[in-house]
């Protein structure tokens, strides 16, 4: 029996139902999976109140994803919820290869020390919704989280906003909002009703996942096989999750029927060949085929598409659920400064632009590790064969080794609302943040995100900041004087070393590189952050 309890969440009457009358919210979410509940969590913490609209009650059945990469784990810090996923996720961050019955690689995604979040968790969706759905009560009077709430119109208005039409079990009803943000899926509703269809590729290939619950040693490590010697496939996955369950994936091939391969009496013999005894117990089972895949557009109007209602890749990688929270963490800031007037409507449109570069970064990545794990020419296969054959003993050959890149973040650098930096060294602009630990115990990161940052490290801060920025200074070895803002102390030497000292940077609400600079004036500072909010 699966170890999670799956109670369902309380189905209330809406108010436009129950005859009392609706309070307005600037935002609709439809879909409680992570990505809609953690839009729904950012857009509270902006001060912007928000409906969320799901057909179900219950979350997510069976661990679905698993993986949750340092990045992500950075912003569901920042929403609240990191702390509890890492206490219960396993930790992990060394990747094993092997070919037949030979490892040819192993590698570490974290070699470095000195960030709070580790390079990945485990942990199985089921778990992250629920966390998110009790984060969510927390804002009682920003988040209307509906169950058994299906949306079954959506209608943009001539005077920009829209309009859903919603099911419930006691009837239908209207709710009016000035933007909707669709997070409901592969399958998204939304995505049907405004007459969207994904371009890209579905690759002739059937993969079988299996969450076993069993006692084992296994380490807290990724472990992939390429012709693995208990499968007749052209490749195997372990990984390890909480409660005794382990995540299996068998490669089946495209001729695999989908509906007897999830059988019991099918899936249980493949499992003991790959563990090696039948003391274990299924959890949960599906067959699944790749695919990579994207809307070309993710803004239509005033509907906004994020995680898989807008793009799918292969699991493989991570970098379905992890390019989601990524999405929102892009979206929602700027929403935010729309609804508040603080920029120009068209500062959407940068989503677009920046979350349309993250899924071809993922869909390339994605696509590449497929053809690599399932060659389907000669030329394909010879290339595989070869360069695992010389794995084992040259570094050039391991690079080439792809059992899926795994999900970093995606540089923003050169697109339209960052500023080229000019001389001298530290973080590029538009890339993630680095962490770092600071002298009082804590970690730059909890300093920074949310809104905009001005972040001057072992130097003065410009005169005059833009307004509402907050400004924080990092003093590298006694050098920076405070005149201003929060202060801090570079621990370890760390940020100095990732950052540069004497270099002055504008962050972004989701902790992207806006701009950086070398002694810069205000001047610069101001032109940078009227850029970085559309308004250049």
């Amino acid at each position: 029996m699966p170890r999670y309890d799956y109670a369902p969440f309380v189905y209330r009457t809406p108010p436009e139902l129950a005859g009392g009358s609706a309070e307005p919210a600037p935002v609709i979410i439809v879909g409680a999976g992570p990505v809609g509940l953690a839009a729904a969590i950012d857009c509270a913490l902006h001060g912007i109140r928000c409906i969320v609209l799901d057909d179900n009650d219950v979350v997510s059945l069976g661990s679905r994803a698993i993986c949750w990469s340092k990045r992500t784990l950075e912003i569901f810090d920042r929403l609240g919820v990191a702390g509890r996923m890492v206490e219960k996720g396993v930790t992990w961050k060394v990747g094993r290869l092997f070919h037949r019955d030979r490892e040819v690689w192993s590698f570490d995604l974290l070699p470095e020390p000195g960030h709070k979040m580790p390079a990945f968790i485990n942990l199985q969706q089921y778990y992250v919704e629920q966390y998110l759905v009790e984060r969510a009560a927390d804002f009682p009077d920003m988040i209307d989280l509906r169950w058994k709430n299906r949306v079954t119109g959506v209608e943009q208005t001539v005077g920009g906003g829209i309009t859903a039409t919603v099911d419930t079990p006691d009837g239908s009803y209207a709710v009016d909002a000035d933007w909707l943000i669709a997070c409901d899926g592969a399958r998204s509703a939304v995505r049907g009703m405004l007459g969207l269809d994904f371009a890209g590729r579905v690759f002739e290939e059937r993969f079988l996942i299996a969450d076993v619950e069993m006692k084992a040693d296994f380490p807290s490590e990724r472990w992939f096989w390429f012709e693995p010697p208990f499968h007749k496939g052209q490749s195997a996955l372990l990984h390890k999750q909480p409660d005794d369950i382990y995540r299996i994936d068998l490669q089946l091939g495209w001729d695999a029927d989908p509906e007897e391969e999830r059988k019991p009496h099918n899936v249980i013999p493949r499992i003991e060949r790959v563990i090696g005894h039948r003391d274990f117990e299924l959890d949960w089972v599906s067959v699944y085929t790749f695919q990579c895949r994207r809307l070309d557009r993710f803004v239509h109007g005033r509907v906004v598409f994020a995680g898989d209602s807008a793009h799918i890749v292969s699991p493989f990688g991570a970098r379905g659920g992890n390019g989601g929270i990524q999405d929102v963490d892009n979206l929602v800031w700027k929403l935010a400064m729309v609804v508040r007037s603080e920029a120009p409507t068209n500062l959407i449109e940068s989503y677009d632009e920046e979350r349309i570069r993250g899924a071809d970064e993922n869909i390339l990545n994605s696509a590449r590790a497929t053809s690599f794990m399932t060659p389907k020419t000669g030329m394909e296969r010879l290339f595989r064969d070869a360069v695992l054959d010389l794995a084992g003993e040259h570094e050039f050959a391991r690079r080439l080794v792809n059992s899926g890149r795994l999900s970093r973040p995606c540089s923003l650098g050169g697109l339209s609302l960052q500023t080229p930096a000019g001389g001298g060294c530290g973080v590029a602009v538009g890339e993630a943040m680095p962490d770092a630990p600071l002298g009082d115990g804590g970690w730059l990161l909890s300093h920074v995100g949310g809104g905009f940052s001005v972040l001057a490290v072992g130097t003065d801060l410009p005169a005059d900041l833009p307004a509402g920025a907050d400004a924080l200074m990092v003093v590298v070895d006694g050098a920076g004087a405070a005149q201003g803002g929060k202060v801090v102390h570079d621990a370890e030497g760390l940020v100095a070393a990732r950052y540069g000292a004497g270099n002055v940077y504008l962050i972004r609400p989701d902790q992207h590189v806006a701009a950086r600079f070398h002694k810069p004036g205000s001047v610069d500072l101001l032109a940078a952050y009227r850029r970085a909010t559309g308004r250049a």
